[in-house]
């Protein structure tokens, strides 16, 4: 870099014979040769990313000290006899490295766990891995088994980590629709079958689903399944909700169906499950040959998972009442929430499962999604997300998102101003 130029504010003027005036610095070294600390230009890996809607919203209702209603997390505390056991696993010395594959007990948890629930016996040591959360085993399982040109479908709307991690893998995102009416969103099956070809590697589905807190039914399964028989196509399944499906429901997971189990990666995520979104634990369940090579995947993003984290998990398992229970304590919630809006200008989506609550806001504002979700954050202060971001090119539908998983008092403080719009 060269040296600054000095000017200075006076001139001295003196003849050839005169000495010039002392020097009050000492003479500048010589510039060493320029060099260039320029970054090398870089050509991005994801060119249509860029920060997620997620972190802008939630950044946006603390600036402007909003009800968070955006981002999907609890605002209240898992239970203290969990945050107990991790302290006693941490004191039983859990604090090393544990297999790759996950802490054998809890593998060995999940397995009893999915045999009781969904009626699939998967082998605890050959088709369980346990994942640093549902998002790691998502991408995974993708990156272990899309190829360069392999079509993926991918429903719309859809969680935002999926389309980057087909594309990472060299994949070709296919988006299908969901269907939208009155009676709100359904899985478009027919559109489906009409986007598989000879290239379709995998069908990405999430029940019950975030956004639109729609759920797929055992008729779902089957319809799914006659799309897949006899072809070469994988089933990318997550299913990190599954604990929370309304009305007397029951969760339709893949491992329920054996055509479908054969073929599926399943996902699950015990942060959804036990209020502690911020360990980012989850795991994989699927068949032995479809596990190899998840793993070997996993063993080179991640190895292995919070050790004391998964044992003190595994001893809380013991007792399935928190997650048997969890359908009734998150609907009780829905149920709050949407009685707090049924008097509002806000249409109430359908919401069967997820703590999510989609709306219409028509006979609000025009605003587009976002610019209609910044306005509820700074100007009513309660925050929400827009559905478009949801879609590979955004698609404008009025419909922004809710989080119940709040304390009362927090939806109440919510719902009160949501109410007065």
């Amino acid at each position: 870099m060269s040296s600054p130029t000095f000017s200075p504010t006076s001139s001295v003027t003196s003849s050839p014979t005169t000495p010039p005036p002392a020097a009050t610095t000492p003479a500048a070294e010589p510039s060493p040769p320029a060099t260039s600390a320029a970054t090398p230009a870089l050509a991005t890996r994801l060119p249509a990313v860029g920060t997620t809607v997620f972190t802008r919203m939630s950044s946006l209702a603390a600036e402007h000290d909003a009800v968070n209603l955006g981002q999907g997390f609890p605002d209240f505390a898992c239970d203290p006899k969990l945050v107990e056991m991790v302290a006693e696993a941490m004191r039983a010395g859990h604090n090393q490295y544990p297999p790759m594959t996950g802490a054998p007990a809890l593998r060995q948890a999940i397995a009893a766990k999915i045999a009781a629930l969904y009626g699939h016996a998967y082998d605890a040591n050959a088709e369980i891995t346990v994942t640093a959360g549902a998002t790691q085993a998502l991408t995974t399982a993708i990156l272990a088994v899309v190829h360069p040109g392999d079509e993926v479908i991918v429903i719309e709307p859809a969680y935002d980590s999926y389309m980057p991690a087909v594309e990472l893998a060299g994949g070709v995102v296919v988006p299908v629709q969901m269907a939208l009416d009155d009676a709100g969103y359904h899985m478009p099956w027919d559109r489906v079958a009409a986007a598989v070809t000879p290239r379709t590697r995998l069908i990405v589905v999430n029940t019950p689903h975030n956004p639109t807190g729609s759920v797929l039914r055992d008729a779902d399964l089957q319809v799914l399944a006659d799309i897949v028989r006899g072809t070469g196509i994988l089933v990318l399944s997550d299913e990190v909700y599954e604990h929370m499906v309304y009305d007397g429901h029951r969760h339709a997971s893949i491992s329920r169906h054996p055509v479908l189990a054969a073929r599926s990666f399943v996902v699950s995520s015990f942060g959804k499950t036990y209020h502690t979104t911020g360990w980012k634990i989850g795991y994989v369940a699927a068949p032995a040959p479809l596990m190899v090579e998840f793993r070997k995947v996993h063993q080179y993003n991640v190895f292995s998972v919070n050790a004391p984290m998964q044992h003190g998990i595994a001893a809380y398992m013991a007792n399935p009442a928190p997650y048997l229970e969890l359908p009734a304590f998150y609907q009780r919630k829905r149920d709050l929430f949407r009685a707090g809006l049924a008097g509002s200008r806000f249409e109430l989506l359908p919401a069967d499962g997820t703590y999510f609550q989609c709306v219409r806001y028509g006979a609000i504002s025009a605003m587009p999604e976002a610019a209609f979700a910044e306005w509820l954050t700074t100007e009513i202060k309660v925050a929400a997300i827009p559905v478009s971001p949801f879609y590979r090119q955004a698609r404008e539908s009025g419909i922004v998102r809710f989080c119940f998983a709040k304390k009362d008092e927090t939806l109440a403080l919510a719902l009160g101003r949501l109410a007065r719009i």
